[in-house]
């Protein structure tokens, strides 16, 4: 028993250490004072500044965050309304195509996901002529295309455990079922929607794939200029915004957890 546990605690402090020792030598070179990333020059916030001085980033970093919330929002609605027609209706003819169409973006490649829907866009915009052209609306819609099926994941697998006593005792106490759904079911499955809307926002805000197939001029999201900065070189400043990212995703997380237990000790 001695041998399995320390096995355990060796295994656990080796993945820990592959995944959280690169973000934290990313967070101290951010630091650095020299240019060259890899050498350490003395501690500096320098870099912070240039990275608040540069428009390029500061407004691709506004596109992402404006595409993350739209579509993270987007992706919780049909994703919820898709885990509510899979886990409570009965079954009918289009279940099964459905069910398969909500769970085919999960294991679609991105470059095949990406190039349909920059496919289907252009023959949109030749038949009927919306969107006109590709920018921020067409990466909403292609960034809550393939988040909704991960957040009909995450409800469904909440729904699936839900007692529906709960429901069917309002529905007999004379309830209707649009209050029975924002009364009792929303607030019990209100931590799978957070943590379906968390998924999808930095799904969207990590995507590089699909958002280089679907946008146009004027809407480079945050991974796309990243990605043309660090094929030139990585750059300090890349470094500091990175920084700034892991700080804003911690906060979140964490805000996100206090409110799922909260709302499962009420």
């Amino acid at each position: 028993m001695k041998r399995r546990s320390l096995f355990l605690v060796i295994s656990a402090t080796l993945g820990f250490v592959f995944l959280y020792v690169p973000i934290v030598s990313l967070v101290v070179y951010s630091f650095n004072e020299s240019q060259l990333v890899t050498v350490w020059g003395g501690f500096s916030t320098k870099w912070y500044g240039e990275l608040l001085r540069d428009p390029q980033i500061l407004g691709a970093a506004w596109i992402s965050l404006k595409i993350g919330v739209v579509s993270a929002t987007l992706a919780v609605v049909f994703g919820t309304l898709a885990a509510l027609v899979l886990v409570r209706f009965g079954a009918f003819w289009g279940k099964p195509i459905l069910r398969g169409m909500t769970a085919a973006p999960l294991v679609m490649p991105e470059v095949i996901t990406g190039l349909s829907l920059l496919l289907l866009f252009v023959s949109m915009e030749q038949a009927i002529g919306w969107p006109a052209g590709r920018g921020m609306l067409t990466v909403i819609i292609a960034h809550t295309t393939f988040s909704l099926a991960y957040v009909a994941v995450v409800v469904q697998s909440r729904l699936v455990d839900m007692d529906r006593s709960i429901d069917e005792a309002a529905l007999d106490l004379g309830a209707t079922p649009v209050r029975v759904f924002f009364d009792i079911t929303l607030p019990i499955i209100a931590p799978a929607l957070i943590a379906g809307w968390l998924l999808a926002f930095t799904i969207s805000l990590d995507d590089l794939v699909v958002a280089s197939f679907t946008s146009g001029p004027g809407a480079s999201t945050l991974p796309m200029v990243i990605f043309s900065k660090v094929r030139l070189g990585v750059s300090p400043d890349v470094n500091a915004l990175a920084t700034l990212i892991i700080v804003v995703v911690a906060v979140g997380v964490g805000i996100a957890w206090a409110l799922m237990q909260r709302g499962q000790r009420k």
